[in-house]
């Protein structure tokens, strides 16, 4: 985020150098935004040019790069933007220098002046902010998640769920598990199942024959 915020102050400051230099003098007394956008391709003329058709025009075109570049955050339109104002300053620094056979600087201000150094120096910003930006983050960045956060499973190996195993030959033959063996061998290690619980806890006991008969055991209804 800091990088993000320093390099769009450097970009945002050389843009503003780069439109500001056309209003310099650019060579001897002569004003950059004097020379024609079509000079800078037929050759360099005396003829004056308006001011939105003059070298302006590309530097003003760079500002509004940089300022999309900046919003969204893209070190290579902000780039971008540089490469035209150097572009442009170059292509004028050759035809104004096939125009006067050459280019100098000379102590008593006669030759190329401050307009072209600021010139370059606003581009030279522009690519120093784009160096600086640290550009958008990634997709995977900003949610803290990888592109895939499971392993695709094999074409041999579908992934389920839960997970199975397809019988083999080995689980087809292979017998089962044996029971395991009761460790109790005491007394009443063999208990009634379930459903006879209330039966074995209180059976039903029958009398003998002998005592159906008996005089304790029958005595007849009465009449």
């Amino acid at each position: 985020m800091f990088r993000n915020v320093l390099g769009s102050v450097v970009a945002l400051v050389g843009a503003a150098a780069a439109v500001q230099s056309p209003f310099q003098r650019w060579y001897q007394n002569r004003l950059g935004r004097d020379y024609r956008v079509q000079d800078l391709f037929d050759g360099i003329t005396g003829v004056s040019s308006s001011v939105m058709a003059s070298i302006l025009l590309p530097f003003l075109f760079a500002a509004l790069v940089t300022l999309v570049g900046v919003v969204l955050r893209s070190r290579w339109v902000v780039a971008l933007a540089g490469l035209i104002v150097l572009g442009f300053t170059v292509l004028w620094m050759v035809r104004q220098g096939q125009a006067a056979d050459g280019l100098s600087v000379d102590s008593d201000g006669s030759g190329l002046r401050w307009g072209v150094a600021q010139a370059l120096a606003g581009g030279v910003l522009l690519l120093l902010g784009a160096l600086v930006m640290s550009g958008r983050p990634r997709r995977a960045e900003r949610t803290g998640r990888t592109a895939e956060p499971y392993p695709v499973p094999q074409a041999d190996h579908p992934d389920t769920w839960p997970p199975t195993q397809e019988p083999g030959p080995s689980a087809q033959t292979s017998p089962g598990p044996e029971p395991e063996a009761d460790p109790y061998t005491g007394p009443g290690r063999h208990r009634a199942p379930r459903d006879d619980e209330d039966t074995a806890q209180h059976p039903v006991q029958y009398p003998d024959e002998g005592e159906q008969h008996g005089s304790d055991r029958y005595r007849p209804p009465h009449p």
